[in-house]
C-alpha cells in the first residue's frame, strides 16, 4: 500500500510539472515549457538587435523577459563600449535608429525585391502616399483610398465633394489635406467625408500643395504662393515666387518654401515672410522641374525634371552638387525615407523604378516587373505577388515591352518599401528585404 501510495503521489506531481510547464499537451518539447531564467539565457547569447526585436514580438511574455533583462541595452554597450558610461539612453534610440535605416539602405542597394499588385480604384490613381505603415492612393477618381503598407489591406475611403476632381493631396496620422483647382479640403482619417472646405475663390487654377501644421502652401498656374491657415480657415498670405506655373512644392524644416517651375529652377523662399531668398538653378535649363524632395539630413534638396535629369543642390550654398541624367525621359517623381542619406528613389514615363545615389546621383540599381513570374493572390482581395527584374546599366528600353513598365506617375518610400502609382487602376508596392534572409 505504501509503495502504491508512493506511485500514486510521484505520479501525480509529475503531472503537475508537465502543467505547470505548459509544454502542449504536457510534452515540454516547447519554448512555452522553459522558464524565464532559461528563456534569458537563451536570449542574451543574440548577437543581432533584430533577431532580438523578433523574439521580442514573439507574445507578451517573451518581450517581458527581453525588456526587464535589459537585453537590447547590453547589447547596444557591448558594440559600444564608450557609451557605458554615459548611460543616455538617447544614445541607444538613435543607435536603433541608425541600425533600422542601414538595413533599408542595405535592402535597396542589394537584397531582393518583390512586387504586390492590386486593382485600387474604378479609373485611375495617379499619385500615392506613404506614411507610418499606411498608404493614401487617389486622382482619377473621386475618391481616396487608405490602405495597409504591410498587408495591402483597404483601410478606408474618401468622398472628394461637389464631385471636383483633387489635383494634390498629403496626410498624417490625423487628417487628409486635399487640394482641388480653387478650392482646399480636408478630413479626419477616421471619417469618409470632408470636415473644411475653404470659402470663396480665394485662389485660382491650385497646381500643387504641400502644408505643415498649421499651414498650407499651395502653388498656382500663375506663379504665386497662397498661404492657407488650416485653423483659422483663411489665407494669410499671398507672395510671388516664379512668373511661370508653380509645378511642385515642398516645405522644408526650416520653414523654407521651395518651388519648381517650368523654367527649370526652384525658387527658395521663408514660409513667414514670403521674401524670396534665393533660386536653385540648372546648367541644364530650360527643362520642367516635375517633383522636389528634401533631406533634412544633409539641407539637400533634390528634383527630377522632364529632361530625364536628377538634380542636387546644397540650400547651404545654393549650387548644385551634381545633375545626372539618370532616365532617357520625363522624371515625374523622387522621394527618399526620412533620415536615408543613401538612396532616392526616381521614377517616371519610361517605367522604369530606379535606385540612385544621394552622394553622386549614380544609378545603384534598377528594377521592372518581371514578365515570366508566378502569380500568387489572395482570396479576399486580388493582391498579385510579382518577382522583379532588374535591369542592366546599358540595357536598351526599346527592346523592354511597355507592360513591364507601365509608367511611373509617383511614387512614395517607406521602410524598405516604395508604392508607385501608373496612371491606371491598379496599386504596386515593391518590397525589399535585407540579402542575408
Amino acid at each position: 500500500m505504501e509503495a502504491s501510495s508512493s506511485r500514486g503521489r510521484s505520479g501525480s506531481a509529475g503531472g503537475k510539472r508537465r502543467r505547470g510547464n505548459g509544454g502542449g499537451g504536457g510534452s515540454g518539447s516547447t519554448a512555452q515549457a522553459l522558464n524565464d531564467d532559461t528563456l534569458r539565457s537563451v536570449f542574451s547569447r543574440l548577437d543581432d538587435h533584430f533577431d532580438l526585436a523578433r523574439c521580442s514580438a514573439v507574445c507578451s511574455s517573451w518581450n517581458r523577459i527581453i525588456d526587464t533583462a535589459h537585453l537590447m541595452r547590453d547589447l547596444y554597450y557591448k558594440r559600444n563600449r564608450q557609451a557605458r558610461s554615459s548611460g543616455s539612453n538617447i544614445s541607444v534610440r538613435s543607435y536603433f535608429k541608425e541600425l533600422a535605416l542601414d538595413e533599408h539602405a542595405s535592402s535597396f542597394s542589394r537584397g531582393p525585391a518583390e512586387v504586390y499588385h492590386w486593382i485600387g480604384h474604378p479609373n485611375r490613381a495617379t499619385i500615392c502616399r506613404m506614411k507610418s505603415g499606411s498608404i493614401l492612393t487617389g486622382v482619377g477618381d473621386k475618391i481616396l483610398r487608405l490602405w495597409s503598407a504591410e498587408s495591402c489591406k483597404y483601410i478606408n475611403e474618401y468622398s472628394v465633394p461637389n464631385a471636383k476632381v483633387l489635383v494634390d493631396f498629403d496626410f498624417d496620422e490625423n487628417k487628409i489635406v486635399g487640394l482641388t483647382s480653387s478650392q482646399l479640403c480636408i478630413w479626419r482619417r477616421s471619417e469618409p467625408r470632408s470636415i473644411f472646405q475653404s470659402r470663396g475663390a480665394s485662389f485660382n487654377h491650385g497646381l500643387c500643395m504641400s502644408y505643415a501644421d498649421p499651414e498650407v502652401v499651395i502653388g498656382c498656374e500663375d506663379g504665386r504662393g497662397f498661404v492657407y491657415d488650416m485653423y483659422s480657415r483663411s489665407c494669410s498670405s499671398i507672395f510671388r515666387l516664379h512668373s511661370s506655373p508653380l509645378t511642385c512644392l515642398t516645405i522644408t524644416d526650416d520653414q523654407l518654401i521651395a518651388a519648381g517651375s517650368t523654367f527649370g529652377n526652384v525658387a527658395i523662399a521663408d514660409q513667414a515672410s514670403g521674401q524670396k531668398l534665393g533660386v536653385l538653378k540648372s546648367a541644364f535649363a530650360p527643362t520642367v522641374i516635375r517633383c522636389l524632395s528634401f533631406s533634412t539630413s544633409g539641407q539637400l534638396m533634390f528634383a527630377g525634371s522632364s529632361a530625364g535629369y536628377a538634380h542636387c543642390w546644397d540650400l547651404r550654398t545654393l549650387r548644385p552638387l551634381w545633375e545626372k541624367r539618370v532616365s532617357p525621359n520625363v522624371i515625374y517623381s523622387t522621394h527618399h525615407l526620412p533620415g536615408d542619406t543613401a538612396t532616392l528613389a526616381v521614377g517616371g514615363i519610361d517605367g522604369v523604378l530606379r535606385l540612385i545615389c544621394q552622394r553622386t546621383g549614380e544609378i545603384i540599381r534598377s528594377f521592372i516587373v518581371d514578365a515570366g513570374c508566378p502569380v500568387a493572390s489572395s482570396s479576399r482581395q486580388q493582391v498579385e505577388k510579382k518577382s522583379v527584374r532588374q535591369v542592366a546599366p546599358d540595357a536598351r528600353l526599346d527592346n523592354i515591352p511597355t507592360r513591364l513598365r507601365p509608367q511611373i506617375t509617383c511614387l512614395s518610400v517607406g521602410m524598405k518599401k516604395i508604392v508607385t502609382t501608373h496612371g491606371e487602376n491598379y496599386i504596386r508596392v515593391w518590397k525589399f528585404r535585407p540579402k542575408s534572409s
